[in-house]
């Protein structure tokens, strides 16, 4: 019955969008009133960037997404005064970011209850270009978009996705980063706090002629954030050229340049309850990880009321990782003699060892996305019609390099292997306005994904025994499948409305796990589910913004990761079965100075979400004897209520202050949702926690420059915010930084 229903859906679906295309075809014929052309304003002003945008820019946009969606303002972001994107995403409904190091550098970003780890399951791009190590084959964000050089973020979790792929179970999200400004405009901020935190953010752009540019240069360093060191450079530039009055190009290049002692082992329980909560326990450990990364978007406007938005893009990241090896008894072999941790507990210690795992990566991406937007009318209905199709590339190069020392960074070769993949997508969606307040949005997408695993140095089952030895092991598979979406809105009065969508959510398995090292291949299933959201909008007109979405997320088979990064002794994914994700999500901002038309300014943010994230069918999993079915079992790291409240003051004489509260409930962190933990610190519940952070800032007007104050965990509170990938990670200490902000 279920495919049945499935293929019923699916049919109906297709159906639609067959008849926005039908639709379109036949617009040609069809006659727009001048009056309509002007509502349309579809060419992109002079001084706007070519991009690829979620949701847009102009005023009113939001209202008519038929789901979920949220936009960061350049403001908001200044006022939030954020060491890391994790404190942003904080403050948007349905997103529980969990910290690694404190510092943000690796965003592990759950979305209604779905697996944090990495990021696998939202679409993360960068002014429309994707970010992920590899989109479809390893969507890992090992590379994260410094919070510190953004404009804004765009996020979209409702049938709207349906645009965009792969990944976009838990939807997509957007970094914006500046533009070219039409006059010279320039500003340095630098910023500096305890524990040899220190930025320094420059910018500079201008428009000459038909000739616009953007130039930003970024330092991050601290030594001891959380139990972080880190030095990073991040350089990029954005470029607009104006071909005529028809057509406009846009270029954007990056570098970034990352060195920090990341490591993957934390504190033992008991390491965390005598309160040694930012040991550095493998110092030693290094991630290198360097991006480069290049973008052209054309806009050719064919006519008034049609454009073609061209986008092509590349970028290659390397992702060297020099990890210690350790053991957790003391009869593991060649030790170093330093012990973490309580010997005299079982699983308590954490023994060093004499030797490194170096895991070197290295990732190259390519793709071309021409879309094509058009307005027209059928009889008296208007139509905004979107559609186009990508070609992306990808390919992973690894190998895994045994050190003999404990900082070795180079040694004898384990594995090497290469990963390639090649997808296809078409998509097509159509906004049918039934009437100037209703609107019905229907739309497919196609994704074709063929890839290959080539492996030419492995461990290898020999007589019984492990080898490492030279091989030639290649092996290929395709997976294929329709993604159907609708979504409907209806304006109640200016500035609200009701919107319900439905939409299929669809991500492919990793290489690596769908194929295993022997060269077979696991029929790995996508990861699927139907994603339902019905709720209502209004946005700020006389100081008051509401959002309230009721979700649903159903998964015919949702994977469940049993990688190092998520914390299990094994590698790759499996397929996890059923689950069912069922919540409520609401933000409300009251700004009683806009109500009472005052000069101060005091808005009230609050954003609340509960979600339960569970297991709906029979699952039986064997741990030592006994035999477990975690049918009704809550998801690891999915906390069913998270809470953030913010209160801000802006006064009319330059100075504004921001409190922030952070509540995250408790959450289990396995699938047997164990409650007692471990000594090693792996498993066990994380016991519910409050933060407050405080950020102030004055503007000098005749100085053109703000100066600011923020304290970040005020209380200095304990907590923990994860148990993975192996061990307990603390929360962030209380830091204080200072910083200034000069524009001319």
């Amino acid at each position: 019955m279920k495919y049945i229903l499935h293929t019923l859906r699916t049919i109906f679906f297709l159906i639609l969008a067959g008849l926005s295309l039908v639709t379109a075809q036949q617009a040609n014929t069809l006659v727009i009133t001048a009056d309509e052309l002007s509502q349309q304003d579809t060419l992109i002003s002079k001084y706007e960037m070519p991009q690829i945008e979620v949701i847009g820019r102009k005023p009113g946009l939001l209202n008519r997404v038929p789901g979920s969606a949220k936009i960061i303002s350049r403001q908001e972001l200044a006022r939030i005064d954020a060491l890391s994107g994790n404190e942003v995403f904080r403050q948007i409904t349905g997103l529980y970011p969990v910290d690694e190091e404190g510092a943000g550098l690796r965003l592990n970003l759950g979305v209604r209850g779905l697996e944090p780890d990495r990021s696998r399951t939202v679409l993360m791009l960068e002014d429309g270009v994707p970010v992920s190590l590899a989109p479809y084959g390893e969507p890992e964000m090992y590379y994260t978009p410094p919070i510190d050089r953004m404009a804004g973020l765009e996020v979209l979790k409702g049938s709207g996705s349906i645009l965009f792929g792969p990944q976009t179970i838990g939807g997509v999200i957007n970094f914006i980063t500046a533009d070219p400004p039409a006059a010279p405009t320039g500003s340095i901020k630098l910023r500096g706090g305890e524990n040899g935190f220190f930025t320094t953010l420059a910018k500079y752009g201008t428009t000459f002629g038909s000739v616009g540019a953007q130039i930003n240069y970024l330092r991050r360093q601290a030594d001891n954030i959380g139990n972080a060191t880190y030095r990073i450079n991040d350089l990029s530039a954005k470029f607009k050229l104006e071909l005529g009055s028809k057509s406009i190009i846009g270029f954007k290049v990056g570098a970034y340049d990352e060195i920090s002692n990341s490591t993957y082992v934390g504190l033992t329980q008991t390491m965390y309850e005598r309160g040694e909560y930012y040991t550095r326990i493998a110092p030693d450990d290094q991630l290198i990880v360097r991006r480069y990364s290049a973008s052209a978007t054309h806009d050719l406007f064919i006519t008034s009321t049609t454009f073609l938005r061209t986008t092509v893009f590349g970028y290659t990241t390397s992702r060297n990782w020099r990890r210690q090896d350790f053991g957790r008894t003391s009869s593991v072999s060649n030790k170093t003699g330093v012990v973490f941790g309580d010997p005299g507990v079982p699983g308590g210690a954490i023994y060093m060892r004499n030797s490194t795992g170096n895991r070197n990566r290295q990732f190259e991406v390519a793709g071309i996305e021409p879309r094509l937007t058009t307005t027209y009318k059928l009889g008296e209905y208007k139509n905004e019609l979107d559609l186009g199709v990508r070609f992306l590339y990808e390919r992973a190069f690894e190998q895994y390099v045994i050190g003999t020392k404990f900082n070795s960074s180079s040694g004898n070769l384990r594995d090497d292997e290469i990963r390639t993949g090649y997808a296809r997508s078409a998509f097509v969606q159509n906004r049918l306005f039934v009437t100037d307040k209703f609107i019905i949005s229907p739309g497919v997408r196609f994704e074709s994904f063929s890839y290959e695993r080539n492996i030419m140095r492995g461990q290898f089952k020999i007589n019984n025994a492990t080898a490492v030895r030279d091989t030639s092991v290649i092996a290929e598979n395709t997976i294929t499948e329709f993604i159907p979406g609708l979504g409907i809105n209806y304006q109640l009065v200016e500035g609200s409305s009701v919107f319900a969508g439905v939409h299929r959510g669809f991500a492919p398995p990793r290489v690596k796990d769908a194929i295993t090292s022997d060269g077979t291949a696991l029929q790995l299933d996508a990861e699927l589910s139907w994603n339902y959201e019905v709720g209502a909008r209004y946005t700020a007109i006389n100081g008051l913004s509401l959002e309230v979405t009721g979700f649903l997320l159903d998964f015919s088979n949702q994977i469940i990761p049993v990688s190092q990064s998520s914390g299990s002794a094994g590698t790759g994914l499996i397929n996890g079965g059923r689950s069912k994700h069922i919540g409520i999500e609401a933000g409300v901002t009251i700004d009683a100075g806009r109500l009472f038309k005052s000069r101060y300014s005091f808005s009230l943010t609050t954003n609340a979400t509960y979600v339960k994230a569970t297991y709906n069918a029979d699952r039986f999993i064997t741990e030592g004897s006994t035999t477990i079915n975690i049918s009704g079992n809550s998801l690891p790291y999915a906390p069913r209520f998270t809470f953030s409240n913010t209160l801000s003051v802006v006064t009319p004489f330059g100075l504004s202050a921001q409190l922030s509260a952070l509540y995250v409930d408790k959450q289990f962190t396995d699938e047997f949702n164990t409650a007692t933990p471990s000594a090693d610190g792996l498993t066990g519940v994380i016991p519910a926690y409050l933060v407050l952070d405080l950020s102030t800032s004055y503007f000098i007007s005749s100085l053109n420059t703000s100066i600011s104050l923020s304290v970040k965990n005020l209380l200095d509170e304990r907590y923990i915010v994860t148990r993975r990938p192996s061990g307990i990670r603390a929360g962030m200490q209380r830091i204080i930084t200072a910083g200034i902000d000069f524009k001319f």
